[in-house]
């Protein structure tokens, strides 16, 4: 079945959806508006313009440093290091619904979700509205959207304006023609491509001569459009938020970080960047990470050798949870799997093949190392014959205890790895996870756990799967290692700041100072921006994973 992604108009005299989501076979009634709590001065409109600069990377624009861009620096809080789109249309779709890519699956140029084959045929499909579908259900405005992307102008069908044009010279035109005569126009969303296509011919760098050209040129462009807007006949009762930003950095096809400029008179100049180590909260069960399709790599049967590290931290005394594994849930002693357990400070390894034939939990459990700080836990399988099968517990490098976990047989499992408490409450942060499909010995464990760069591991070609945890934006961790697959993030997850509270593995901030605030920056920042701006509160049922940080910088424009 092919999912079709398109999130619809407005329905002429009937109710919009009210939810983020919708299914072929359900609708929901609108909510009531509501309205962030903060006293504002309402005597300006709130207004927002976007601008995407298709294929223009942060370390481009900072290198090319264009005039009427460093000029908006000096009242923007801007970033040269935004998390990458993953291709044309998926920054676009994280732009304009506030989803990473994990949550709306829009990668190809027609702007359908791809098809997960592990998805229910006839289950709900769910789908995010644009913000325009958000504005427009709480203010009187009119919405506009000018690109010479016929895919994109349909994506967003429900902007009042959708001028054709061709070129980045005509959708300037358009733009400023929209400015300049339509006094109701409230949101207005631009898009530039022609430094992408000189990208594509010459490469993505300022040393190329047609892209430095397509830049500044565009650039141009963005100062007509802001003369325009601030000529605007109301342009005194108005207030704008100007965020300029780009799909990706680089190509469609291999895309690299962008940037984002978040524009306000009102606004001091902050460059934003994420600053010391930053990571996922894994506070209570509903938040989880997940290898959504493996194809059995992370399946250990009766004989495999295989070495799990992980670095955690916890913060509760929970007993019970399982914390770390890839396992059926616990049953008394029915399971079918491996996973690791908190009991307060003891770690417990668990093993079990009750689904196979084989016996119910097996235990190991390691005192008084969940505590204190930062730890390094690992666990090797080593198969000697076929009543042996030794499964060992190192903390920090030293190893500690073992056993022989052959009666469990067959550890086979359809469910997923997953990082994160389940069967139990818990409290912890997590980073560097590491599989290998061989069992390191000591020596090797131990001359390795301080280790920053996982490509100098004398077993990197042995390493199936690693993933940091410290990407501080979105719902994708991404798997570094050569093999294996990433890991995408479930429930109300946050990311937190630690700076220089770290684990082993990783390299310090060098730029870090004590106190300093970490703000990494999303494609996705732009709607949940819009939708502060103009004081629509974003609620949970949104789905929204952008960040509104100008909510942290309220002393300079909330007077």
């Amino acid at each position: 079945m092919k999912i079709n992604n398109k999130i619809y108009n407005l329905l002429f005299c009937v109710c919009v959806l009210s939810i983020l989501g919708y299914s072929s076979c359900k609708k929901y009634a609108n909510p009531p508006a509501i309205y962030e709590e903060l006293q504002r001065n309402t005597a300006k409109q709130k207004k927002v313009l976007i601008i995407s600069i298709d294929g223009l990377g942060g370390a481009e624009l900072k290198a090319i440093a264009p005039t009427n861009l460093t000029a908006l620096q000096k009242n923007a809080k801007y970033s040269f290091n935004t998390n990458k789109g993953y291709s044309d249309a998926a920054g676009w779709v994280s732009i304009l619904t506030g989803t990473g890519y994990v949550k709306h699956q829009i990668l190809n140029d027609n702007f359908e979700r791809i098809q997960d084959p592990n998805d229910d045929e006839h289950g709900t499909i769910t789908s995010y509205r644009n913000v325009f579908d958000y504005i427009t259900q709480f203010k009187a405005v009119k919405t506009g959207v000018v690109s010479p992307w016929p895919n994109l102008r349909k994506f967003m069908s429900n902007a009042d304006f959708a001028p054709v044009v061709s070129t980045d010279i005509a959708v300037k035109d358009s733009t400023v023609a929209l400015l300049n005569n339509q006094a109701g126009l409230g949101a207005l969303v631009v898009n530039f491509r022609e430094v992408e296509a000189a990208g594509l011919n010459g490469g993505f760098s300022a040393t190329n001569a047609a892209y430095k050209t397509s830049v500044t040129t565009a650039d141009t462009y963005i100062g007509d459009i802001m003369t325009a807007l601030k000529a605007r006949k109301n342009y005194a009762n108005e207030d704008w938020l100007v965020m300029v930003t780009s799909n990706h950095g680089g190509s469609s096809a291999a895309p690299t970080n962008g940037f984002m400029m978040v524009y306000n008179t009102a606004l001091q100049p902050l460059e934003l960047k994420k600053t010391g180590f930053n990571t996922v909260a894994f506070k209570t069960s509903a938040v989880t990470a997940v290898v959504p399709i493996d194809k059995g790599l992370y399946n250990m049967g009766d004989n495999k050798d295989f070495t799990v590290q992980m670095q955690t931290k916890f913060n509760s005394s929970s007993y019970y949870p399982q914390f770390l594994g890839k396992s059926t849930a616990l049953s008394g002693s029915v399971m079918t799997g491996w996973f690791w357990m908190q009991e307060g400070a003891t770690w417990n390894l668990e093993f079990g093949g009750s689904a196979n034939g084989g016996g119910g939990k097996q235990q190991l459990g390691i005192p008084d190392v969940l505590a204190n700080g930062w730890h390094t836990l690992t666990m090797t399988v080593k198969y000697v014959n076929a009543t042996t099968r030794t499964a060992s517990a190192y903390v920090d490098g030293v190893f500690k205890s073992s056993y022989n976990v052959s009666g469990s047989k067959n550890i086979n499992t359809n469910e997923l790895l997953k990082i994160g408490a389940f069967g139990g409450e818990s409290d912890f942060y997590a980073a560097n996870l590491s599989i290998f499909n061989t069992a390191l010995d000591a020596s090797t464990i131990a001359a390795n756990i301080s280790l920053k760069d996982i490509t100098k591991h004398p077993n990197f070609a042995n390493l199936i799967g690693f993933w940091r945890v410290d990407e501080g934006a979105e719902g994708l961790l991404e798997n570094k290692a050569a093999m294996g697959y990433n890991m995408v993030l479930k429930g109300p997850y946050t990311w937190v700041g630690l700076g220089n509270d770290l684990p082993a593995s990783t390299t310090p901030d060098p730029n870090y100072v004590n106190g300093d605030k970490s703000f990494p920056t999303a494609l996705g920042d732009v709607t949940a921006l819009s939708l502060y701006w103009m004081n629509i509160k974003i609620l949970p049922d949104y789905g929204i994973d952008g960040n509104p940080f100008l909510k942290q910088f309220e002393i300079e424009f909330i007077k």
